[in-house]
């Protein structure tokens, strides 16, 4: 009866929605052309931010000035998915020095908390808001490591355009407008969220001119005084404080003593070009073990769309999201074989478990589910290109809104777990389980193209689908983020959890009816789910003609725009 229902949902949608409307020009999935340009290109997921991108690029600011501009932006006008009160995590092409480099700004565990803590209060999980899953936020302290190593403009410039909206306000956007509403429940009861971001008894509705003077308070003092002004000054005592009242860990010492830390990307070759993601405590390496699986399948004779190549990407995300959930935490606390996960020798083991017939049923697919971001990309004039995601998680964050600073704290602990033994478990000063990832590709050394998506566990699942829609289907960038998505949980649960019977399979509208039939015959539970299915960005560099291409999907809000 389950699936007669889940027929019946789909049939309903897919004569309108299986592909985007006929258009003179371009793929069967674009909702668009791709946008291209010769001097620079952003890709950001509102309007408002990369237009500020581009204007700092015209400027004669580069693409890591221009990233930062956009990311202070999307703080305030998308809060629903980011902010100063979150992490980053960034890839940057360097045309100087023709390198990537890794930046890991993720914050650390407060100090004063314990196991022990949560064992007493008889806790058997982190709660998902209050002061309990806040951790340090490391955003600011990450644009002033980007900003050293590579920036050209004074932070003051760079900043000023998200001051100036902060001030005279913005027209907020439908789908913010929705998610602020959505939040409300959840968050209005915490002291400081009214104040900031229902400052006439609601949430804003679409159209409505919202200010938040207190982030730009906090962002002029961050632009004058630098990241220590965050960390070190007022901003960290006025956090410290708010979160001892609200009976919470986090202190003053914690922000003092936060610092990001840069690393090396890791890469799998899919094909002839090098897919690079970060190192853990971030869940990059699970789409590389994805690719590194899939490359054993010849997925274009497949073809795109069918069961059989959605049979196999589903089998191939269980395997890797099986080491995601035992091995991805913080490396300073644990020895992660990531060599070993993404090399050629464990995929060619791991794909010998797939059943090219039948759905496994008892693998553990994982159990983090939850989370939204914003994700963006920039390119300057000189071949610099930064592929950067910033998120506070569970939307808006743990609802912890410090006193007329204008941003909410994140509330990433929570994907700590408790479980006693786990690479994962709680420690004081650790950082947890991460789940917003930057993704890059090159092709011989060179840089082809920086993208990446939002939402939870999503997207290692939609940067393994981009990359194969590209490579294996021929897909171009805009075309790849629209096709339809495939997203397996570990369990019908919204928390996720241990795999049972299978998982879930959650088809976006747009797939086949007879292949959904299919798919139910071979032992997939296929259902449907409105939304959670990522909202992406993506630059490519056509080197032989000298130009970029900029992408962005129909889920969210974003714009590609380039001069």
């Amino acid at each position: 009866m389950r699936y007669f229902i889940i027929i019946c949902l789909f049939l309903s949608v897919i004569s309108l929605t299986s592909k985007a409307q006929d258009r003179i020009t371009g793929k069967p999935f674009a909702t668009r052309s791709e946008v291209i340009a010769q001097h620079g290109m952003a890709a950001t997921s509102q309007p408002l931010a990369t237009q500020v991108a581009i204007d700092i690029l015209k400027k004669g600011g580069n693409a890591i000035d221009a990233a930062i501009a956009a990311n202070a932006m999307l703080g305030l006008v998308e809060p629903t998915g980011n902010g100063i009160g979150g992490d980053l995590f960034a890839i940057v092409w360097d045309a100087k020095t023709q390198k990537l480099y890794g930046l890991n700004a993720s914050g650390r565990s407060p100090k004063a908390l314990t196991l022990d803590y949560f064992k007493k209060n008889n806790l058997d999980k982190i709660p998902s808001h209050g002061p309990l899953p806040v951790s340090t936020p490391g955003c600011v302290d990450g644009w002033f490591e980007l900003h050293g190593k590579f920036g050209t403009k004074e932070m003051t410039e760079i900043l000023q355009p998200a001051i100036n909206y902060a001030r005279e306000g913005f027209p907020v956007s439908e789908l913010i407008a929705f998610y602020m509403n959505r939040s409300v429940n959840t968050l209005s009861k915490f002291p400081g969220f009214k104040e900031t971001y229902m400052p006439n008894g609601k949430t804003p509705a679409k159209g409505e001119v919202f200010k938040n003077p207190y982030l730009a308070n906090t962002l002029e003092k961050i632009a004058k005084g630098g990241r220590d002004a965050f960390y070190k000054g007022d901003i960290a005592k006025t956090i410290g404080q708010y979160i001892k009242e609200q009976g919470g860990f986090l202190s003053y010492e914690d922000l003092a003593s936060h610092k990001s830390e840069w690393v090396d990307p890791v890469s799998v070759n899919y094909r002839g070009y090098d897919v690079w993601e970060l190192p853990p405590n971030g869940q990059g390496i699970a789409a590389l073990q994805m690719l590194a699986i899939l490359e054993g399948f010849d997925l274009k004779s497949m073809g795109y769309g069918t069961k059989e190549y959605i049979h196999h990407f589903i089998e191939a995300k269980k395997l890797a999201f099986e080491d995601r959930a035992k091995y991805y935490a913080d490396p300073a606390f644990n020895e992660i074989p990531v060599e070993w996960l993404i090399s050629e020798d464990y995929a060619a083991e791991r794909r010998k478990l797939i059943n090219t017939e039948r759905a496994s049923k008892t693998l553990d697919a994982g159990k983090l589910r939850d989370g939204d971001t914003i994700y963006m990309t920039v390119a300057d004039k000189e071949g610099n290109m930064v592929s950067l995601i910033q998120s506070n998680y569970r939307g808006m964050g743990s609802g912890m809104t410090p006193t007329k600073l204008g941003f909410i704290l994140q509330d990433r602990g929570e994907l700590f777990t408790l479980e006693e033994g786990h690479f994962n478990t709680y420690e004081p000063s650790k950082r947890p389980f991460h789940t917003i990832i930057p993704a890059f590709i090159t092709k011989d050394g060179k840089p082809f193209m920086s993208f990446g998506l939002m939402g939870g566990a999503t997207q290692p699942q939609g940067h393994a689908q981009i990359v194969t829609n590209i490579i294996d289907f021929g897909m171009n960038i805009q075309e790849a983020g629209d096709a339809p998505r495939i997203l397996h949980f570990g369990s019908s649960q919204p928390t996720g959890g241990i795999m049972k019977d299978g998982g879930v399979v959650n088809l976006e509208s747009g797939f086949d009816y007879e292949t959904i039939r299919e798919l139910v015959l071979m032992g997939h539970d296929v259902s449907f789910s409105v939304g959670n299915y990522g909202g992406y960005q993506a630059i490519m560099y056509d080197a032989e003609n000298k130009v970029y291409y900029g992408a962005s999907e129909s889920r969210k809000d974003g714009q590609a725009a380039g001069y």
